[in-house]
């Protein structure tokens, strides 16, 4: 995993702008190859003043970016945040959400200190709620109505990974 660079911008522009993969995000409008470039070029990588990161996941022989995964709503008080990973449909069932998930988790805990992260997933995505359940993340309950899909409302299950 590595922070957003410059040479990631063709896929991150892909990925941010595949209406299909918004259903798993808040995505309601496309990004531009300028706005991406901006974000990239100011990241800020002190979650303590974004309240946010990012990490592209690449494959360690090529390189080559095969999905992210973001940490954001970072509380710096109560050490929480959110959690959230996208794997690019031509690499998905190969493991490497778990593993960053297992990376991000311990950098989480080990190096800022967090104390839970949360994930929430739709009640009918078993494959996510599967993903976060092996990294150790509990089911927590359930958010009636949370998220709009065009006229209708789902179901989220929320789940807490506790660290210390």
């Amino acid at each position: 995993m590595a922070a957003p660079e410059p040479a990631d911008l063709e896929q991150l522009f892909l990925w941010e702008n595949d209406t299909s993969l918004w259903n798993v995000g808040n995505a309601v409008a496309p990004y531009s190859h300028k706005q991406l470039w901006d974000y990239i070029e100011t990241y800020e990588a002190d979650v303590f003043k974004s309240r946010q990161l990012k990490f592209i996941i690449k494959l360690n022989d090529t390189g080559e970016a095969v999905g992210e995964i973001d940490v954001f709503d970072f509380d710096p008080v109560n050490r929480h945040a959110s959690i959230g990973v996208l794997i690019d449909s031509r690499f998905r069932n190969k493991g490497y959400a778990s593993r960053a998930v297992a990376i991000l988790c311990r950098y989480c805990s080990e190096h800022i200190g967090m104390h839970s992260l949360l994930a929430l997933t739709e009640q009918e995505n078993s494959a996510a709620q599967s993903l976060f359940k092996k990294a150790g993340f509990l089911a927590n309950g359930c958010l009636k109505s949370w998220i709009r899909r065009g006229d209708t409302y789902k179901d989220v299950v929320v789940l807490q990974r506790l660290f210390k």
